[in-house]
């Protein structure tokens, strides 16, 4: 298995959701984490909403901070909020580039959910294709 963390600046809404999606599509091939640069009170209840919509059960998620996830990746995803994250070792580093819905309609979280769901494919092929051992 491989280790896998999304990372935003509050681990309250885009890094909270593609971890429960990552937990579902990556969940065979690796460990999956979440975690946040700054303190943040909860997960964004319509980032909750927008992922349980398609079946996933974020119970339980809730912000982390960095010193949470393993001090070594596999595979480091920012989501696109300009995160400045410490050096964090890892083999692979890609921003994703998603629009923050907070403080919009659920329309805005269901759009950012699915391009989580995409992206998370293409970074599923990405990991087997980096680690052909791993598929079954």
């Amino acid at each position: 298995m491989v280790e896998v963390a999304f990372i935003c600046i509050h681990n309250s809404c885009r890094s909270q959701m593609a971890e429960t999606i990552g937990k579902d599509l990556l969940g065979d091939i690796a460990q999956v984490y979440s975690a946040g640069t700054e303190n943040y009170p909860e997960v964004k209840p319509l980032a909750l909403e927008a992922v349980r919509e398609i079946g996933l059960d974020p119970t339980g998620q809730s912000p982390k901070l960095l010193d949470a996830i393993p001090p070594k990746l596999d595979y480091l995803i920012t989501m696109g909020c300009e995160v400045e994250c410490p050096y964090v070792p890892t083999t692979y580093r890609e921003d994703w580039g998603l629009d923050d819905p907070s403080g919009q309609p659920i329309e805005a979280f269901r759009e950012t959910r699915d391009d989580i769901v995409s992206k998370m494919y293409r970074l599923r092929d990405q990991i087997l294709a980096d680690h052909p051992e791993l598929k079954r």
